[in-house]
């Protein structure tokens, strides 16, 4: 049966959802519906089904649209490989182009050069033979986060200090010796004041939360304990957030902003998610229809 958007998610997150799944599975089962109805509101055919599954054929629909795909960074090399032919068969929405550099933090690089504010970052290529004495001896931070540049979820992000280098560094050499890494100073309020999501669809501010860490813990995904809030941003940080999203080249259907205020106080971009973004539609549900309106006018 040919459709006219394909949802894309992963497999744990795959129809039919079975009565004994836990609410996190539940939650994001009821995000990506919200999608569903608002394009099927649209006369859009749709379909849900994990970005992976080999009996797909992704010829017959007309878009594919990333939403809960939040193993593809597990997976890099396979996912790569999909991308590479499903991109010959059919739109991704978000254009490849944006699916690509954002799969990686360099592009924070590009952002930078383009005019918007990024905390300063240290990157570290695959198999650079430093240690984590010689890069905070380099940067002279003594409060740092250590992560992957291809990653999510916090995968693989350490809190480090002078006095914990030791205990990290049997791990910082193990995955230096496969991946790029960065490394960035500690901002404190993500601690002190959480992260802000912005949401923009079609270039426009649509929604935001306030994502807050539980005490004790500085990441704010839910994982962790991390609670989101809404939140209504000053004209400030609408500004800041879509004028990142104006940065990207090409134009992103949606995007998410995540910003806070750095530790000069200065409005600046943490990340920006143009892969597949949480976008709390349950708590905004207009907003998925007008997600629905972008991806409808896209294809």
């Amino acid at each position: 049966m040919p459709y006219d958007v394909i949802l894309l998610t992963e497999s744990r997150f795959e129809p039919p959802i079975p009565s004994t799944a836990d609410g996190f599975v539940r939650k994001v089962a009821r995000e990506d519906q919200l999608v569903q109805e608002a394009l099927e509101q649209k006369g859009l055919r749709t379909a849900r089904f994990d970005w992976a599954r080999p009996d797909v054929d992704w010829s017959q629909t007309r878009a594919a649209l990333f939403r809960s795909t939040w193993d593809y960074f597990h997976r890099f090399d396979e996912f790569s490989a999909w991308l590479d032919k499903v991109s010959s068969q059919t739109r991704l929405i978000n254009p490849i182009e944006l699916i690509r550099w954002n799969m990686d933090k360099h592009y924070l690089l590009d952002l930078e050069k383009r005019g918007i504010h990024t905390p300063p970052a240290l990157y570290i290529p695959a198999g650079d033979d430093t240690t984590l004495d010689a890069l905070h001896e380099e940067t002279g931070w003594a409060d740092t986060i250590l992560k992957p540049t291809v990653s999510g979820s916090a995968r693989h992000t350490y809190r480090l200090n002078r006095n914990n280098l030791q205990e990290h560094e049997a791990t910082f050499r193990e995955l230096a010796a496969r991946e790029d890494m960065m490394l960035q100073p500690f901002q404190q309020q993500v601690v002190e004041q959480g992260e802000l999501s912005l949401i923009a669809i079609g270039g426009q501010y649509s929604h935001a939360v306030r994502k807050v860490p539980k005490a004790g813990e500085f990441r704010v995904q839910s994982e962790f304990g991390g609670a989101v809030i809404p939140y209504q941003p000053t004209h400030e940080e609408i500004a800041f957030a879509e004028s990142a999203v104006a940065a990207c080249r090409p134009q992103p259907v949606y995007a998410r902003a995540d910003i806070i205020r750095d530790n000069d106080g200065q409005l600046a971009l943490m990340e920006l998610e143009l892969i597949e973004p949480e976008m709390w539609f349950r708590l905004v549900p207009k907003a998925a229809c007008r997600l629905a309106e972008a991806v409808a006018g896209a294809i």
